[in-house]
C-alpha cells in the first residue's frame, strides 16, 4: 500500500479504509477531494495564493494535447519507462495528467504493473487530472497537489521519476528515488517552436545548452533528441498552444497581435529526452 509523508510533520500518512482521507500518527488529516486528489500543499508552504498554472492554462494545454500533436513524445516516454518490470512511478509536475494517462494506457496494453503518483503545485491541474482519470485508474494513480521542493513521499520509494518540461529539485528527486532508480527528463531544445518565436518576438535569442540537473549529483545514462514537425490548421489550436506556454505572456502587444491573427502555422517540436541515475 502506498505511503505518503505528512507535509506538516513528515510522519507517514496512510489512507483510511474508506479512501476518503489520509492521516498521520500526529493526527494531521487531509481529505480526498470529490475529484479524487488530496491537497498536501499547506498554506504556509505556498509562495503565492494560487501557485502554478492557472485554470485557463490547464484547459488550453488539455485541449492542445487531446489533439495528439505531441503523441510522438508520449510514445517515447512509454518506450523508455515500460521495461517489463513492476514499478512505482512519480510524475513530478504532472499538469493535467496527459502523459501519465497515455503511459498507463500503454502499460495496460503490455500488461505491465505501474503504481503511479501524479504531483503538481497547481490545484487546477491536479483537479483536472484526477477528474479525467475517473475511478478505473484510482488504484494505480494517487493525485497530489504538492511541490517538488517538498515531495510528500518517503525516501527511496520511487523506481522512475518523470519531470517533463518541469522544474527539477535535485535534492528532493535524489531523496525519493531508489538507489537503482532513474530520472527521465524532457526539456525544450534549441529549435523548439522556433517558427512561433520568430513571429511573436522581434528577435530570438539562443540559450547555451546545458544539463538540467547538476553533474556532481546525476550521471547522464541516456540522451536522445526528439524532433518532429506538426501543422496547426485551426486558429483555436494555435491559441491553445499560445495559452499553454509562457511565450504569450512574454511577448509584446505587437507580438500578441501577430499571434492572434494566425490561422495556420507549421511548427517544429524539438526536445531533449534524457535519463539520469544518481551519481552519489
Amino acid at each position: 500500500m502506498l505511503t505518503l509523508n505528512c507535509p506538516i510533520c513528515t510522519q507517514a500518512l496512510r489512507c483510511d479504509s474508506s479512501h476518503r482521507s489520509w492521516r498521520c500518527a500526529n493526527g494531521h488529516t487531509f481529505d480526498v477531494a470529490k475529484q479524487g486528489y488530496v491537497n498536501l500543499l499547506p498554506v504556509q508552504n505556498k509562495r503565492s495564493k494560487d501557485p502554478g498554472d492557472s485554470k485557463a492554462m490547464v484547459l488550453a494545454r488539455a485541449e492542445f494535447l487531446r489533439a495528439k500533436y505531441y503523441q510522438p513524445l508520449a510514445d517515447k516516454i512509454a518506450q523508455l519507462v515500460l521495461n517489463g518490470k513492476p514499478q512505482t512511478l512519480l510524475d513530478a509536475g504532472c499538469g493535467g495528467g496527459y502523459y501519465l494517462r497515455e503511459l498507463l494506457a500503454q502499460a495496460e496494453q503490455r500488461q505491465q504493473s505501474l503504481n503511479c503518483v501524479g504531483l503538481d503545485i497547481s490545484k487546477w491541474a491536479v483537479q483536472f487530472a484526477a477528474k479525467q482519470s475517473g475511478s478505473t485508474q484510482a488504484p494505480r494513480v494517487t493525485w497530489l497537489v504538492a511541490s517538488n521542493s517538498q515531495i510528500p513521499l518517503p525516501a527511496d520509494s520511487v523506481d522512475t521519476l518523470l519531470c517533463l518540461f518541469g522544474f527539477p529539485v535535485s535534492t528532493e528527486f535524489n531523496r525519493v528515488l531508489k538507489p537503482s532508480g532513474r530520472l527521465i527528463m524532457v526539456d525544450p531544445a534549441s529549435e523548439h517552436l522556433l517558427e512561433l518565436k520568430q513571429i511573436i518576438y522581434p528577435q530570438v535569442h539562443s540559450k547555451p545548452e546545458q544539463l538540467p540537473v547538476p553533474a556532481d549529483t546525476w550521471q547522464l545514462a541516456d540522451e536522445q533528441r526528439l524532433t518532429f514537425v506538426f501543422e496547426l490548421n485551426q486558429r483555436e489550436h494555435i491559441q491553445h498552444l499560445l495559452a499553454m506556454t509562457p511565450h504569450l505572456y512574454r511577448a509584446s502587444s505587437q507580438g500578441r497581435a501577430k499571434a492572434a491573427a494566425l490561422e495556420q502555422i507549421t511548427l517544429t517540436a524539438d526536445m531533449w529526452v534524457r535519463t539520469f541515475v544518481s551519481a552519489v
